[in-house]
């Protein structure tokens, strides 16, 4: 790799690593497996970065490394890797109104999302990060339709969950 590819890529990183870090803390849940798993997702990202053609977004590419690099080594380790617990990440802004239900309602959403599959959890991260249907399924590889279906399925899934 040219020093002007490595420059570009180090800035690019650099723009957007809070992609990888959302993704590190929706598949870990302490720092030296979120630095871990940060480290792996960096190595992907530079073996592939010169064959990223620019067919969408840098973003787009980069959450789809991203996540294809937690998910896959989520399956070698053929063990459930538990997720950031909401309560050590959940920052409180003091206000003189501070309404408890909304961060009661946050813990409850979090706690249904953990109970997800690796990709239906990837999913409902996508969507809630607003990516449209059209990112969602570049980014995990599926078809429009099919990522529209899915998310329809987890929404009544977490319906549930939430609702027993």
């Amino acid at each position: 790799m040219s020093k002007d590819l490595e420059y570009v890529f180090v800035t690019e990183l650099q723009n957007n690593q809070n992609i990888v870090h959302k993704v590190c803390s929706l598949y870990t849940n302490d720092r030296d497996a979120h630095n871990d798993l940060f480290q792996e997702i960096t190595i992907q990202l530079w073996k592939a970065y010169p064959k990223f053609r620019g067919d969408s977004k840098l973003s787009t590419w980069m959450y789809r490394v991203a996540l294809n690099t937690a998910i896959t080594l989520y399956r070698k380790s053929k063990r459930k890797l538990d997720t950031q617990n909401y309560d050590s990440i959940i920052y409180k802004i003091k206000a003189d109104e501070y309404d408890e239900t909304q961060e009661l309602q946050l813990k409850l959403m979090y706690k249904a999302v953990k109970q997800l599959g690796d990709i239906d959890k990837a999913l409902v991260f996508l969507y809630l990060e607003d990516k449209n249907y059209t990112e969602i399924s570049e980014t995990l590889g599926i078809s429009e339709v099919n990522a529209r279906v899915k998310m329809n399925r987890i929404k009544n899934k977490l319906k549930t969950i939430l609702n027993p």
